[in-house]
């Protein structure tokens, strides 16, 4: 069944063509990748087909009988409601259902409202509904119910417009970067959501393991033409490479960063659920792995690099939090000449406080940040990319320098700076405000690098960067001399740059990984392996007294026994209660009185069968 028809759209903006009568189609079961470079009016293709915008010819057209979802890379939602009103404002019964359970489940006290909305759920059988919409709001971190969608900051929001778009379960759904504002854990959770979804996609993201085991067809823009790919992104690198190798046009440089980034992906385990004993075969190799070094091509252009003394960056015993919030509790460390580290760990754990404490933006509560005498840092942050909207992009970047040094003393024009980073000629005097998020980014990414720093700090640097720049940027990183510091949620990025990780844990405990993300997932899978196996393996053997000596582990002490023990009694009373009060509540046979106190008390046996079941987990790891 087709479920997407799009002929001859044509789309500019003023004298800028983004593309011309470009022509493709959708099926139903396709989950497709869209790829350009940044300025190309992805976004924009997008948004003309969710209908948000219009084109300047052309059609596009939706099946009729099919459910459209679509996921901006900038939602908006009404002023003033909150989370609940935002996630089940659907018109399907099931949604109306689970809207008015929960509200009513916020305010218990109205007896008669609360008996009804429990027949509603039964009768639109919206319970495991409601079970797997709340499991998608707690594994993307969106808060309180109650709370107004107002006091969301931007991450947040995109991560509720995530979250309601998966729990509609649309027949076809559209994703504008749906991986931005995500930690590695929900991208990875997203991803083996996604690939085992029933579901039609079409989606444009620059994360190429989400590529990779997501899609099953890229399609590409290239110079205003629709290339088509059946397959997952190696595949589409490996045709693209051939398709580039038969034109008579000059493709130099893109092509070898093509080559290059298929020989990468053809090296890289793949997807975490599916594949994962690659990662934990790779495991046994994680040692010889971390003392060896890596061969790295060099880029044409070499930055003049300050020199770096003896002393580089230290920190001794930092600690921070924000109120009860922990960020940092004692941490040291100090830097080596050319070390890559990697920042990783949940969203709000304070990854860009670390790295705001480092360069003087924001003060420990104790312990002490030395830099080296020599050290000039790099900083790229999220707050950091501000411009006059009205300059030039050349001028953006004379206003830093006319001329940006090179080694063995020689120094290249601005105008060619920027077209090692893909602004030609004809693009270098456009004016800021007419620039993509993407172009932005690349433009501000290069400010930063010309100041010649020896020590780059990167806080999400590949945000809204299409592939092609990736792979420039990594290519100059993968030269670059000095010491290097990121935090990012691109894995691909993150494999092929930095040597070991911080990982922030919560709590202010950082753990020092030596390796890249995909060695630390390799153990991590490895370990829970190994658990899985010792449990199996007591639960096979026959009931026997040995006599074994003890060994250095925790343990559980008689009275945590008993109490495990316990627990799971209690639970299974709590889930019984739970059982008989939703009945009672559902059989239409209690008064206005007996409907609140029922109710009341099911909110508290839901709440201590959380307590008890957390507790009840944490003890089950010591048996």
């Amino acid at each position: 069944m087709n479920y997407l028809t799009v002929e001859n759209l044509t789309k500019s903006y003023t004298e800028k063509v983004l593309f011309e009568n470009i022509t493709f189609y959708i099926d139903k079961g396709q989950k497709v990748a869209f790829i350009a470079q940044n300025g190309t009016g992805k976004t924009t293709l997008l948004r003309i087909i969710a209908g948000l915008e219009f084109p300047e010819s052309g059609t596009t057209k939706i099946h009729k009988d099919i459910n459209l979802g679509y996921l901006g890379q900038d939602p908006k939602f009404k002023s003033g409601e909150t989370i609940l009103q935002a996630i089940y404002d659907s018109g399907k019964p099931v949604m109306q259902a689970i809207k008015e359970y929960e509200e009513c489940m916020l305010h218990p006290e109205d007896g008669d409202r609360m008996q009804k909305a429990f027949e509603l759920m039964d009768t639109t059988g919206a319970w495991d509904f409601e079970q797997r919409a709340k499991e998608i709001l707690s594994l993307l971190q969106v808060g309180p119910l109650d709370r107004k969608v107002d006091v969301l900051s931007g991450g947040q929001q995109k991560r509720l417009a995530l979250a309601k778009v998966l729990i509609d379960e649309p027949d076809f759904l559209i994703m504008d970067e749906p991986t931005n504002h995500l930690d590695l854990d929900m991208i990875e959770w997203l991803e083996e959501y996604l690939s085992r979804a029933n579901m039609t996609i079409l989606m444009v993201t620059h994360d190429r393991y989400f590529l990779e085991h997501v899609c099953n067809e890229i399609m590409e823009l290239d110079r205003g033409v629709i290339y088509r790919s059946k397959g997952n992104y190696s595949w589409y690198l490996e045709k693209k490479g051939e398709r580039e190798a038969n034109e008579t046009s000059s493709i130099g440089k893109a092509q070898n960063l093509m080559r290059k980034e298929l020989e990468w992906m053809r090296r890289q385990p793949k997807a975490r659920g599916t594949k994962s004993k690659s990662r934990i075969d790779a495991f046994y190799d994680l040692r010889d792995k971390a003392n060896s070094g890596v061969d790295k091509d060099e880029l044409n252009l070499h930055i003049k690099m300050n020199r770096m003394g003896g002393k580089i960056l230290e920190m001794h015993h930092l600690s921070k939090s924000f109120g009860d919030l922990n960020v940092l509790e004692d941490f040291s460390y100090k830097f080596k000449e050319g070390e890559r580290v990697g920042i990783v760990g949940r969203n709000g754990v304070g990854k860009t406080t670390f790295l705001d404490m480092i360069m003087g933006n924001e003060q420990p509560d104790s312990g002490k940040v030395v830099a080296g005498q020599t050290i000039v840092f790099g900083y790229y942050s999220q707050a950091g990319m501000k411009f006059d909207e009205g300059k030039r992009v050349i001028e953006i970047v004379k206003d830093i320098a006319e001329h940006i040094p090179v080694e063995k003393g020689k120094t290249i024009s601005a105008s060619q700076f920027l077209e090692r980073f893909l602004f030609p000629p004809e693009q270098q005097y456009t004016p800021v405000a007419k620039l993509s998020g993407g172009e932005k980014r690349r433009l501000y990414l290069m400010t930063v690098l010309m100041k010649n720093p020896n020590f780059l700090i990167l806080d999400e640097p590949t945000n809204d960067l299409d592939i092609l720049t990736l792979n420039v940027l990594e290519d100059f990183l993968e030269s670059y001399r000095g010491c290097l510091m990121m935090v990012s949620h691109d894995r691909h990025f993150m494999d092929k740059l930095v040597d070991h990780l911080f990982i922030f844990e919560g709590g202010g405990k950082v753990k020092d990984f030596n390796g890249n993300y995909s060695h630390y997932r390799a153990v991590q899978d490895y370990e829970l392996e190994q658990l899985r196996e010792s449990k199996r393996n007591v639960a096979a053997k026959p009931a026997v007294v040995v006599e074994t000596k003890p060994i250095e582990k925790k343990k559980l002490s008689y009275k945590e026994k008993l109490e495990y023990e316990q627990l799971e009694a209690d639970i299974a009373e709590l889930e019984q209660k739970k059982t008989d009060l939703t009945e009672k509540l559902s059989s239409g046979k209690l008064s206005n009185n007996d409907v609140q106190n029922v109710s009341s008390d099911l909110t508290v046996v839901i709440r201590n069968i959380e307590m008890k079941t957390e507790r009840w987990l944490y003890l089950a790891d010591f048996i």
